[in-house]
């Protein structure tokens, strides 16, 4: 292993603070987290930002609204890969100051920035800790405006449950997730094709702030989606919320809601901060434990 993988140090105490319940302990402990972030904030502002423009600039009057757009996503995406958080509060604060709602804000801005992010990873300019780190701050920006980052216990309230349906055979993509869902706070139970009633008495006995699902065909869409009831109806979590993933979604995102699910996300870096959002929807709404 490299030696920059093994040399952690204590974070500054800001650091800690702001990224504490949403970056795994081993990634924020590293001792590289400041240099590598000023590091990728100079080849974002040399490299990425000015082929964007260009690009930009070739579309703007076929679809000026849609490039106004792009340009708060990116740059949101861009203060997320950096040093200051307060710079991200800001620059979301202007949105919503504009009279725009959270909801509206995470449908077109947030969510968006973190499936932007998974772009920079598979075109290889950001790394797996660039990214969890940028996530883990949109995470953290979704709690500041939704008042659920001062929690009690916020920690032990961040679990998930991801599963594959039984007959899933493409279980990759359902891995990734589970990887940035750890990397990113959070505390990850994996059952890969259990059994449905596993995963319903599962939920019934213990609390999960979300469960995960991941369906790659159109095969069985029915049973899916009394599943999703049975669990919504077994789970001592009355507010637990559902998300799913897989090709099918991918092709239809609108067939998540019409299964009973709560969305589904793109990529992995958007499942985490999906994760989020129902994670404060269910505290806003009040979590029921054991009833």
């Amino acid at each position: 292993m490299p030696a920059q993988d093994t040399a952690f140090s204590t974070p500054p105490p800001q650091h800690t603070a702001m990224d504490a319940h949403f970056v795994a302990p081993d990634i924020i402990r590293r001792s590289d987290v400041f240099a590598r972030r000023a590091k990728l904030l100079r080849i974002v502002s040399a490299d990425v930002i000015p082929r964007l423009t260009l690009h930009h600039r070739a579309e703007a009057q076929a679809a000026t609204a849609t490039l106004a757009r792009d340009n708060e996503i990116q740059s949101l995406a861009h203060l997320v890969l950096g040093t200051d958080l307060q710079a991200a509060i800001d620059f979301v604060t202007g949105l919503r100051d504009r009279g725009v709602s959270m909801d509206t804000l995470f449908v077109d801005v947030l969510e968006p920035a973190a499936r932007y992010l998974g772009h920079l990873w598979d075109e290889d300019i950001c790394d797996f800790i660039d990214v969890t780190l940028a996530v883990g701050r949109l995470q953290h920006l979704l709690a500041v405006f939704n008042d659920t980052d001062g929690l009690p216990a916020i920690n032990k309230k961040r679990l998930v449950l991801m599963t594959t349906m039984p007959d899933e055979q493409h279980v990759f993509g359902a891995a990734m997730v589970e990887k940035f869902l750890s990397a990113g706070g959070w505390n990850v139970q994996s059952e890969p094709a259990a059994p449905r009633e596993t995963i319903a008495s599962l939920v019934e006995r213990r609390w999960f702030a979300v469960v995960g699902l991941t369906k790659s065909c159109d095969r069985g869409l029915d049973e899916l989606a009394a599943f999703i009831a049975t669990i919504r109806a077994r789970s001592c979590n009355r507010a637990v919320g559902i998300m799913v993933g897989g090709p099918v979604f991918t092709a239809d995102p609108g067939l998540a809601v019409r299964l009973g699910a709560d969305a589904t996300a793109l990529n992995a870096p958007a499942a985490v901060v999906l994760a989020q959002k129902l994670f404060d929807k269910g505290a806003k709404t009040g979590w029921q434990e054991g009833a």
